[in-house]
């Protein structure tokens, strides 16, 4: 067996700044710390800080007055942060800053007027968060049929707006239909799809036709990880989504495939690692790393934490 090990893989500069945060809120105010939604969409990052006294609500209710909340990577609309303000709550934003990006479009758009069609997946946290901006100037949009559903004149002052997990090729269909439908249509100045998504989706449409399988580290829930399965599928390649490597099965293999190996931007490296020595143990595979681009990106922590770090006069 050979494994195509693809780089870049697994954490993304958002994925690594909310888990530092959510680490350093631990480590210096003690458990519990409450966390609104899953901090990420991986089961084993959620399930181990659980451990640790993290603890995961989907209703502010849930929180204690004047206990530390932080929101998670994928952001939250307005209502959610005045209940948190509301109920004395202490807030540590970890909001990755291109899902910040995207909540300023489109409260810049929702001001200029504009009916603003959001591609995405419904009930994704980031969705959620961003329609919460401007509910009555907002419309989802899912698929390109969705698109011809609009009953509205070529000439209505429309612009659009993406989830930033999603397959850019998935996007650029939808986007296409839109201009046909709207040709005055706008949207971002700089795409929304972040560049870990469209670098690890590169990777595999790059990797994909040298390979007989494809499997992707990552959690059910997790968009960017679907998606990365979905494009090696697209190309005609078997590809497995999986937590660990618990979800390994010896039937899949035969033994002298080339394997194609990545990582979702949730997915820590150990799991990668252990998947890896799974497959070495029973079938000798020998593994080739295979750089597609290198990431140098990092976001710093959330503003509140930093506060905290200053010493004080």
């Amino acid at each position: 067996m050979q494994i195509i090990l693809v780089q870049p893989r697994g954490f993304c500069a958002g994925v690594r700044m909310a888990l530092q945060t959510l680490e350093q809120a631990l480590e210096r105010f003690g458990p519990p710390v409450y966390v609104y939604h899953e901090i990420v969409h991986n089961r084993w990052v959620v399930e181990d800080f659980r451990r640790r006294g993290a603890v995961f609500v989907e209703d502010l209710a849930q929180v204690p007055g004047g206990a530390y909340l932080i929101l998670s990577a994928h952001g939250v609309s307005p209502a959610v942060r005045a209940e948190a303000t509301a109920r004395g709550l202490r807030v540590i934003d970890a909001t990755c800053p291109l899902v910040t990006k995207v909540h300023q479009e489109a409260i810049r758009f929702a001001q200029q007027g504009y009916r603003i069609l959001l591609i995405g997946h419904a009930g994704h946290d980031e969705i959620v968060g961003v329609m919460g901006e401007a509910p009555e100037a907002i419309w989802l949009i899912q698929s390109a049929q969705d698109v011809d559903q609009l009953q509205w004149p070529p000439d209505t002052k429309v612009a659009y707006l993406t989830q930033t997990t999603l397959s850019k090729s998935e996007v650029e269909k939808i986007v296409a239909r839109l201009r046909e439908r709207f040709p005055q249509i706008v949207g971002p100045s700089k795409d929304d799809i972040c560049y870990a998504t469209q670098n690890r989706q590169e990777a595999v449409r790059l990797l994909a036709p040298e390979v007989d399988m494809a499997l992707v580290v990552g959690s059910a829930n997790s968009s960017n990880s679907r998606r990365l399965a979905e494009i090696a599928q697209a190309q005609g390649v078997p590809a497995y989504l999986i937590d660990g490597p618990q979800d390994l099965r010896p039937e899949w293999f035969r033994g002298d495939e080339t394997v194609l190996l990545t990582a979702g931007a949730s997915a820590p490296e150990h799991l990668v690692a252990e998947c890896l020595q799974w497959l070495q143990e029973r079938f000798q595979a020998t593994v080739h790393e295979r750089i597609v681009c290198q990431e140098h990106i990092q976001f710093p922590l959330p503003a509140e934490l930093r506060r905290l770090s200053k010493p004080v006069k």
